[in-house]
């Protein structure tokens, strides 16, 4: 029955009830006042069901101006990936014993896009980002039926046109949509997890963020809320596309195939709930002090910047420690992979620094860090008991 559960049912209701959520989400935004007390009245006046209905059956199918926007931004991001040059740089060895190859060009197609927005909205009359706002409900609906075909387009590449031997299916083909049938998946030499993720996911958000920011400043001018929000988000997006090296080493792409689980997720969800606080801002007065944005935007910088550092030490660390120099000093331990066909290689697993507080303390996702323990366990063996008793805790120090 557990595994009925989590490899059936559960995936079939996610698969099911996120499409419907992220609907709910931006109507309950933008026509409810982001209300929960508004929205159970809405349901309770229309009905459930018919409430779904007149809720997505508007913008179900999304409309010209949402396909023709987001399909000009798929093909500017493909191009970008593709022509920007950059250091070629690999990702970890799979099981199977491949090695991921990508170009290192994010930074510079993140400045190019974002530039390219501000040049638009400022030399040109039909370029009005404000109209992202505007429309949003119907690029959910666009994005959303994109990202199914893109799905099940996956599904079947994965099982009979598959890019390496990092690939696979079980009995269960609800299971494998759900979670994917390819780890690494390309497409004219492009990675399409790295596409989905990065060039889309992460690229859209600021663009997203910066229209609801115009839509307000043309509704009635910007409040410190809008400007401390979308700031904050810009200077973690930033942040991301500078580590995109160090992402593409993560859990997120070198164990979870290419599903819906990961690529509906970073083509729908990301896009709509990444940026919800900006969209519930857009039609909210002034709240905060001036004084009080900058404390906030001091604040979260320093957050934002220490999160950068804990993965930076990382990724320095290990690409050092690859090349067997010893100059960045921190405590670790030397384990040896016991699987795959890395089996008997040296890791360092990070003792000291920021590392040393927790084995995954930047998670709040109980899920994500039992599973990154469990890989690891399996990986490492008593290498990996002996890192615990180093670094005792999973999350929260002196709690979890």
């Amino acid at each position: 029955m557990a595994h009925f559960f989590r490899y059936t049912l559960a995936p079939l209701f996610l698969m099911v009830a996120t499409p419907l959520f992220a609907f709910v989400f931006w109507y309950t935004a933008t026509e409810l006042q982001g209300s929960l007390v508004n929205l159970i009245h809405f349901f309770s006046q229309e009905g459930f069901f018919f409430g779904l209905i007149a809720i997505i059956g508007p913008v179900f199918f999304g409309s010209k101006f949402s396909w023709i926007s987001i399909g000009c931004f798929m093909v500017l991001e493909i191009l970008l990936m593709k022509f920007i040059p950059g250091k070629k740089f690999f990702g970890p060895r799979t099981a199977n014993g491949n090695i991921p190859v990508y170009k290192e060009n994010g930074l510079a197609c993140f400045l190019i896009t974002v530039a390219l927005f501000f040049i638009l909205t400022h030399t040109t009359t039909f370029f009005r980002p404000e109209l992202l706002y505007t429309h949003f409900g119907e690029c959910i609906g666009t994005m959303n039926l994109f990202s199914l075909g893109f799905c099940a387009f996956l599904y079947l590449k994965g099982i009979y046109f598959p890019s390496s031997s990092d690939q696979g299916k079980t009995n269960n083909p609800i299971f494998d949509f759900y979670w994917g049938t390819e780890l690494y998946p390309r497409v004219w030499g492009i990675d399409l997890k790295q596409w989905t993720n990065c060039r889309f996911g992460m690229m859209s958000w600021p663009l997203i963020i910066l229209s609801y920011l115009y839509a307000q400043k043309g509704g009635g001018g910007l409040t410190h809320a809008m400007w401390v929000s979308v700031a904050l988000q810009l200077v973690y997006i930033t942040k991301f596309f500078i580590w995109e090296k160090g992402y593409m080493r993560s859990i997120d792409i070198m164990h979870d195939r290419a599903g819906y689980y990961i690529c509906w997720g970073c083509l729908v969800w990301l896009p709509v709930i990444y940026t919800s606080v900006p969209l519930f801002l857009v039609q909210m007065p002034e709240t905060l002090h001036l004084l009080t944005a900058i404390l906030i935007f001091t604040t979260g910088s320093i957050a934002i910047l220490m999160n950068f550092w804990c993965d930076y030490q990382r990724m320095i660390l290990r690409e050092q420690f690859q090349k067997n120099q010893k100059l960045f000093e921190i405590e670790y331990i030397e384990a040896v992979s016991k699987e795959g066909e890395d089996k008997g290689n040296l890791y360092p697993l990070i003792t000291g620094g920021l590392w040393g507080i927790s084995r995954n303390f930047r998670y709040v996702l109980v899920d994500r860090a039992n599973r990154n323990d469990q890989r690891c366990q399996k990986r490492y063996k008593e290498d990996w008991a002996r890192y615990c008793k180093k670094v005792p805790y999973k999350i929260l120090p002196g709690i979890y």
